[in-house]
């Protein structure tokens, strides 16, 4: 499964993919993946580099 953060309110869900309405802030959202793929993360499941906008 992959990592979602809301891009206006920066709620993070983990979902094979995201729904179209953020759970937290009730609005129509573009999820970006925030998973974690290079070694750089050290374990974590979310990159800390990607954060809401």
């Amino acid at each position: 499964m992959a990592n979602w953060i809301c891009d206006k309110c920066g709620y993070v869900l983990e979902a094979e993919t995201p729904p179209e309405e953020c759970p937290s802030c009730k609005k129509k959202c573009s999820f970006v993946d925030n998973s974690c793929y290079t070694p750089d993360c050290d374990g974590q499941k979310t990159d800390p580099r990607i954060r809401k906008r």
